[in-house]
């Protein structure tokens, strides 16, 4: 049985993700774990309030306790646990999925998302049901705390130049998409001392402003308000906040490979050290760290193994393309509302406009493609790859990544789909569209065989 993806389980509710699975997943945390103590919240999904009951009373039949915190993003309930010592902490979430869909994402007493190993064993106890059965007096309990959203809030405070940020007072325009940030982001950022004006900032789990993944399609009515403001810069989260996209001065949606490259390049300028990024990164992020006197580590795709790294090599940051960022002073997990902070700090030390100071990062083009491969030919197909990119320069990491003229191309399957993946990058677009040739070519030759 295999429950959990990349990050956590997810699933349309009903269908994917039923009240008996969420029943049976809290009974067998609260069976792994035994009676603890575990910190519980959600983001803003109208299905939450359902989970939320379905997983708590798995995790109370089963002898957990817990504390909720209600409607938070996911690093602040990570925070959470981490600053209470707490044995761990589960959170309802689909993050950046359509609204029909929801999830259970687990972390540690660390606030990290549990490894694989521990996934495994939740796994085998929701398949096998050898679920505890404490007697009667032995069930757990909820207790409701309020000061989760505040004290991650002023974790966050605590971290930055707020004097700074105050002196320069930089125009920033929140996204929170209806999800978890809406009581967050807004109040950090002008606790800060900057200007703030909001959009789609009331918590609604129907999404109706917009859908709640950060991209540029979806951030439209964002990229149009941050310049007609003439607001220095635009933050939007998806529906749990722990990602961060960005929209510079002129409304341009900032690529996540420019916006890592440049927090690391600011990371390694404070601590040189090592940085910690998947094998889908680009480029630029290894010449901007390696520039600052710092190193690049790595890693298989997936936030989680990325701050799993981070943890235990001791690295200064790490991060992946697609806005979620870990600052490892504050939490080993990515945080949508530190990685606000970072960018209004930016603003205010460095005094010069966002797309300027992107400006100066590396150049490359990035191509991505997906080729249909049956999920029970992924490993032989990864194989035959691996086989045919022979003599050439390769990375097995996560997939197959080759190295050619002026870029690479990355191969690997999907963790939600049965395809193979294609990114390729390269100096130039030329260069790019070059690796994704080689690509395809790669894998078509792989899947004929």
């Amino acid at each position: 049985m295999r429950l959990f993806g990349t990050n956590g389980i997810r699933g349309v509710v009903g269908q994917d993700l039923t009240l008996e699975l969420a029943v049976d997943v809290g009974r067998a945390i609260a069976t792994l774990w035994g009676p603890v103590t575990v910190a519980f919240g959600r983001d803003t999904r109208r299905s939450g309030p359902m989970i939320r009951a379905a997983v708590l009373s798995g995790l109370l039949a089963c002898g957990a306790r817990a504390i909720d915190l209600g409607i938070l993003p996911t690093p602040a309930l990570q925070y959470y646990v981490k600053e209470r010592k707490l044995s761990g902490g589960v959170v309802v979430t689909a993050s950046h999925n359509p609204p029909e869909w929801n999830g259970i994402k687990v972390v540690d007493g660390q606030g990290m998302e549990i490894p694989r190993a521990e996934e495994e064993k939740v796994e085998a106890l929701v398949e096998s049901r050898a679920f505890a059965t404490p007697s009667w007096r032995e069930f757990g309990d909820v207790s409701v705390a309020t000061d989760g959203a505040d004290m991650y809030v002023r974790g966050i405070a605590a971290k930055v130049d707020r004097a700074a940020i105050a002196t320069r007072r930089p125009h920033v325009v929140v996204d929170p998409g209806h999800g978890a940030a809406c009581g967050t982001t807004p109040f950090l950022l002008r606790d800060l001392g900057c200007r703030v004006t909001t959009i789609h900032a009331q918590p609604d789990g129907t999404f109706p402003g917009r859908r709640p993944e950060p991209t540029s399609a979806n951030l439209e009515d964002l990229r149009t308000l941050v310049p007609s403001l003439g607001a220095d810069v635009g933050i939007a989260h998806d529906g749990d906040a722990d990602r961060a996209a960005v929209i510079d001065e002129r409304g341009q949606f900032v690529d996540g490979d420019r916006l890592l490259a440049l927090l690391a390049q600011e990371a390694v300028r404070r601590t040189p050290g090592l940085v910690v990024t998947p094998v889908s990164s680009s480029s630029c992020v290894e010449d901007v760290v390696r520039a600052g006197g710092g190193r690049v580590k790595y890693t298989k795709v997936g936030a989680p193994l990325v701050a799993r790294a981070i943890y235990a090599e001791g690295a200064v940051f790490g991060g992946e393309e697609n806005g979620g960022m870990i600052f490892p002073e504050h939490l080993f997990a990515r945080d949508g509302g530190m990685t606000a902070a970072r960018i209004v700090e930016l603003l205010a030390v460095r005094g010069k406009p966002l797309s300027e100071m992107l400006a100066l990062m590396p150049r490359y083009h990035l191509r991505k493609a997906g080729v249909p491969c049956p999920g029970d030919r992924r490993e032989s197909v990864l194989a035959r790859l691996a086989e045919l990119a022979a003599g050439r320069r390769v990375d097995l990491t996560d997939g197959v990544k080759v190295y050619g003229e002026g870029g690479w191309v990355l191969l690997r399957p999907s963790g939600t789909e049965a395809i193979l993946r294609i990114y390729a990058e390269g100096r130039t677009p030329e260069q790019a569209d070059a690796m994704r040739a080689l690509g395809e070519s790669l894998v078509r030759e792989a899947l004929s065989e």
